[in-house]
């Protein structure tokens, strides 16, 4: 027989019928779930299960006596398993996107995990300098990597790179004009835009040039005794290509010279080393940035660094300890897993030939198609049940790509798995997969689910196997 509440005729409803929160809390079904939660927690859900079939019954529907109780039990047992379920839940990315801000971008390294795990176990010097037994600063922790890394005089570290603009505007740009080329004022991710963003800091944007011309001349032209600073920002989630025209940075190096102005650069991805011996494109290092004399450096720890989320700055010590002292600083400075997670990354970089082995997001970029279609091969060859089940598995070339605004236009040859189910669509597979655990994202296209190799793991393949296994049986 059916439980499901159905449309009464017009009755008036007998509300009589349901039974008390203490008779329901008493149900031996319920009593035993006391173990996993308080009571009062347990009660407030007996509520809300009743609550909706008390509003169910007043809107006309109709319940059987006998199976009131039933289903409110099996609805707070629902309810509990929500409530104590975790939002923040591992994901398999099978999408082929590396950097997938959706999914938390760079997966950490082994080495920043276990720095993390033994930070987080107990108290940690966070701010205390152990050689003097003084207070000491949380910068220090990685100020010398990076400037090591970088070539900078100093650093300093805050939760995210948007955070670090609008900090370094804010400490060097308050009420003063920031001159920036109409061709840069990015939107990025979450419709998140640089001049909101500079108007909130309190920087007077002064735009130059045009979408796709710039000139120094309208760099020099706008420069006048209200300047602040001069901004760059790299187009890391756009290009601007055909009838272009950009001012070499070394240029506008020595225009903010010559004027004492000085000149802060938003890299947004950031790289440490260069990618081209690895057969990626070429980005801009912040090491070059700063020996062109760029006199503040932005970028992301969680792009292609491979670290936590982070936005550090780096540059000439005059220009950071400004940034330092300014009282945003508080506000916007990380913990002490972020500094445990990135100083075990920094400290990746000092072995760079080990880098693609031990960095999680190189080695998805330079990993072989041979090395991805040996991965693929392997996970087929355990969905043999499901081939003869008349499913469609095959193999196929795809294309990867870097995500959260690094190397927009790069597409990396990579290898998937698609599948077409058979007496469900590709659809639905999709969302049996998501509801898996760990949950499995890959993306539907012609019909078709396309699981990419590139961004799964070897540990992996295994859990993809039992998952569409799983899935052929709803």
């Amino acid at each position: 027989m059916s439980t499901s509440p159905q449309p009464d005729s017009g009755s008036t409803p007998d509300l009589s019928i349901l039974p008390s929160v203490d008779r329901v809390l008493s149900d031996e079904r319920v009593d035993v779930l006391t173990a996993h939660c308080d009571r009062a927690v347990l009660a407030d859900l007996v509520r809300d299960a009743v609550g909706e079939i008390r509003r169910a019954l007043l809107a006309g529907d109709r319940l059987p006596r006998e199976e009131l109780l039933d289903v409110i039990v099996a609805d707070v047992r629902q309810r509990l398993e929500h409530t104590m379920a975790p939002r923040l839940a591992p994901v398999v990315n099978a999408t082929g996107i590396i950097l997938h801000t959706n999914l938390g971008r760079a997966p950490l390294a082994p080495a920043a995990l276990e720095r993390i795990t033994a930070t987080a176990a107990g108290y940690s010097n966070v701010e205390v300098d152990l050689e003097s037994g003084q207070r000491g600063h949380r910068h220090l922790l990685v100020e010398d990597l990076l400037c090591q890394l970088t070539g900078a005089e100093a650093a300093a570290v805050v939760n995210n790179n948007a955070a670090a603009v609008l900090l370094t505007l804010n400490a060097l740009g308050l009420d003063r004009e920031t001159v920036v080329s109409r061709g840069q004022l990015v939107e990025i991710g979450g419709s998140f835009r640089l001049p909101d963003m500079m108007q909130r800091s309190g920087a007077v944007m002064v735009e130059v040039g045009t979408t796709n011309r710039t000139h120094l001349a309208d760099y020099e032209n706008a420069l006048c005794e209200r300047t602040g600073l001069i901004l760059i920002v790299h187009p890391s989630n756009y290009r601007v290509l055909g009838f272009t025209a950009e001012v070499p940075l070394a240029d506008l190096v020595a225009l903010g010279r010559q004027h004492g102005v000085p000149v802060v650069q938003d890299l947004g991805t950031g790289a440490l080393i260069d990618l081209q011996p690895w057969g990626l494109p070429e980005e801009p290092m912040v090491s070059d940035s700063v020996a062109a004399g760029v006199d503040v450096v932005t970028f992301s720890g969680d792009k292609v660094l491979g670290g936590p989320q982070a936005g550090l700055i780096v540059g000439r010590r005059e220009a950071v300890e400004k940034i330092r002292s300014n009282p945003w600083m508080r506000a916007l400075r990380c913990d002490k897993l972020t500094y445990a997670a990135l100083e075990a990354t920094l400290r990746l970089y000092l072995d760079r030939e080990s880098l693609p082995a031990n960095l999680p997001v190189l080695g998805m970029m330079t990993a072989t198609t041979q090395t991805l279609q040996a991965r693929a091969e392997r996970m087929l060859g355990g969905l043999a049940d499901l081939l003869r089940q008349e499913w469609r598995i095959e193999v196929i070339q795809s294309v990867a790509q870097a995500g959260s605004g690094s190397l927009p236009l790069e597409e990396i040859p990579s290898i998937a798995i698609t599948v077409v189910p058979a007496g469900l669509s590709a659809g639905d597979l999709a969302t049996r997969l998501r509801r898996c655990e760990p949950a499995i994202l890959g993306y539907v296209r012609d019909d078709r689910l396309h699981l990419d190799m590139r961004t799964v793991t070897d540990d992996e393949v295994p859990v993809l196997v039992g998952a569409l296994q799983s899935a052929a049986t709803g």
